[in-house]
């Protein structure tokens, strides 16, 4: 395996997304979102499987923890961190829904939900958008380059320009750590935080 060839691919990933301006305005977009949720109340939760529930574990933790700033923390949290639900739920209804009714429970309008699925097309991801969407919680979608089945369901789609799903995973985390820089620094401009 050549290490170094993998890195360049990581980075060539970074670079597309760094010379994509539509994609940029589209992060900061998400940012101000946040932003105004958290101005208003609100919080955010956030939805993936595997590596992408990975991903959504990291990006509450720094919300809600903090990123690098001392500050009071923010109402943030990963869907899937209560494994007696996620169990119970998988076991009497389906795993496929394991989001949306935990997403029925929490989800409050003006809520934001990101989304985190490399393909897209994760059925429980997509039905805590759908979800989402009947509660008046804002959707934000983390996907791979075609969107998938999300492409047309969030407010704000977040498609990191690649195929491959390890690339797609390590842009997602960049993503989520430029996106909670913004937020933590905006707030406390605000002294909201």
């Amino acid at each position: 395996m050549d290490i170094k060839k993998l890195l360049i691919e990581s980075i060539d990933v970074k670079t597309k997304i760094l010379n994509d301006e539509n994609l940029i305005n589209r992060i900061q977009e998400t940012a101000n979102l946040i932003i105004n949720t958290y101005l208003n109340d609100g919080k955010v939760l956030l939805c993936g499987n595997g590596g992408s529930a990975a991903d959504a574990q990291h990006i509450a933790a720094e919300l809600s923890g903090r990123f690098k700033l001392d500050r009071k923390p923010l109402f943030a949290e990963a869907l899937h961190v209560n494994s007696s639900f996620l169990t119970a739920v998988s076991n009497d209804y389906s795993f496929d829904v394991v989001y949306s009714r935990l997403l029925e429970a929490f989800g409050r309008k003006g809520d934001v939900l990101i989304a985190i699925s490399t393909s897209g097309n994760s059925k429980n991801v997509v039905n805590a958008v759908n979800k989402a969407k009947e509660l008046g919680v804002y959707t934000v979608g983390f996907t791979g380059k075609s969107g998938g089945k999300l492409k047309d369901l969030v407010d704000i789609l977040i498609n990191v320009p690649s195929d491959n799903t390890p690339r797609i995973q390590e842009a997602h985390i960049t993503i989520g750590h430029i996106i909670c820089e913004i937020v933590e620094l905006k707030l406390s401009k605000l002294r909201k935080i």
